[in-house]
């Protein structure tokens, strides 16, 4: 094996273990969403967040994004479930990842979508946090 190919595989190999943490901060949104668990869910974020929720409402900050979220989240309701699922990531640096989402409610009356991207940044100790979010429900009759 050559140095170049060494180094090629080495790079490969943190890229991999990137898409695969990402992919992970994912499913931890949808875990603490299911469980309606505030604290979970802002512990994905990195203090400087900027977040959009799916109706507009923007919040920057994190004290911003928690006291949304510990106001709405513990009671909301909805029949179903909901599902997250990465549906493309791109590395913007190393460091920062764009992150589209496939976010799907199942609940008795149909499927609704949103489509989320997420803009991530990974930290010093190698952790990926949301750094950016802006939710956009998927309208059927919208082309």
């Amino acid at each position: 094996m050559t140095t170049e190919t060494a180094h090629t595989a080495v790079v490969e190999a943190v890229v991999q273990a990137d898409l695969q943490a990402i992919a992970e901060v994912v499913a931890a949104v949808e875990r603490t969403q299911r469980a309606k668990d505030p604290d979970g869910f802002l512990a994905l974020f990195h203090p400087d967040a900027l977040w959009t929720t799916a109706h507009g409402k923007v919040l920057i900050g994190l004290d911003a994004i928690a006291e949304f979220t510990r106001a709405v989240l513990p009671t909301a309701t909805w029949d179903g479930e909901v599902t997250y699922e990465v549906a493309h990531a791109r590395f913007l640096r190393p460091d920062v990842a764009a992150v589209k989402v496939r976010q799907v409610y199942h609940s008795p009356q149909g499927d609704t979508e949103g489509s989320p991207l997420y803009v991530m940044t990974k930290q010093d100790d190698g952790r990926w946090l949301l750094h950016t979010g802006q939710n956009t429900e998927v309208r059927a009759d919208v082309g």
